[in-house]
């Protein structure tokens, strides 16, 4: 359990996580796969890295309960250094990350892949951001990496999700696919990939991030700064502390 790095084939390095039930990743969860990311990327053998989970889902956000177990701030300060620390890893690693996103992607999982290279997701794939029913704040940055932007901001009014389907009519998924397939649809992309020249391959990652229109990791900060507002207000405990039941705010 956890995260765990292997290299199923030559020059690609998959990175997975397993964090049952949900993986839903505490806070020094974040930090691992963040240094395991940047690692994969910094191996000169790696011309591609999979960022791949295990279990029922890609990836359910922060532990909830891990900050309801907190009485001050320093779970959701972890967290928020965390998931800051894993989607920069995502972004800024060498060399091209596929996501291989299987059920479903919420919260920051969304941060994960809207900063992945590219996305192949299983046909039962959903993707979206419950911040606002879980008291929190961001990663509009990265789902408006994944959608239009009218969209983006219903769907994070909403806290409703997109499908695979619906994101690929979009442009953002790659490629869809049944789930029992999810992990040769994402190695074939991978592999050919992984073909290109080493260096070129790194050359073009630096190339293209750099002439992104958005500073992800600027912007990400700032909606992190009403996260805080948030907390401090009193509004995000009232509204985390329905996690789980039926009742509204």
């Amino acid at each position: 359990m956890g995260v765990s790095t292997s290299s199923p084939a030559t020059g690609i390095s998959v990175v997975t996580v397993d964090c049952p039930p949900v993986n839903a990743l505490p806070v020094q969860g974040w930090f691992d796969l963040a240094d395991a990311l940047r690692a994969a990327g910094r191996d000169p053998e790696i011309r591609c890295v999979v960022l791949a989970a295990a279990g029922r889902g890609f990836n359910a956000g922060v532990d909830i309960k891990e900050m309801q177990r907190d009485s001050g701030h320093d779970a959701l300060i972890g967290a928020n250094r965390g998931c800051f620390e894993a989607f920069a890893a995502v972004y800024e690693c060498e060399v091209p990350v596929v996501a291989a996103v299987n059920g479903f992607c919420l919260g920051g999982g969304i941060g994960l892949v809207g900063n992945a290279d590219a996305i192949v997701a299983s046909d039962d794939a959903t993707f979206g951001l419950p911040e606002l029913d879980r008291g929190a704040l961001g990663a509009a940055t990265h789902l408006a990496r994944l959608v239009p932007q009218h969209l983006m901001r219903a769907l994070y009014y909403t806290s409703r999700t997109a499908t695979a389907a619906e994101l690929h009519a979009h442009g953002s998924v790659w490629r869809v696919v049944p789930r029992a397939e999810l992990m040769h649809g994402a190695m074939e992309l991978a592999r050919e990939i992984a073909r290109k020249d080493g260096y070129l391959i790194r050359l073009a990652k630096a190339a293209i991030n750099g002439i992104d229109p958005v500073d992800v990791r600027r912007s990400y900060r700032f909606e992190q700064g009403f996260t805080f507002e948030a907390n401090l207000s009193g509004i995000a405990g009232r509204v985390r502390d329905t996690f789980g039941k039926d009742a509204r705010p």
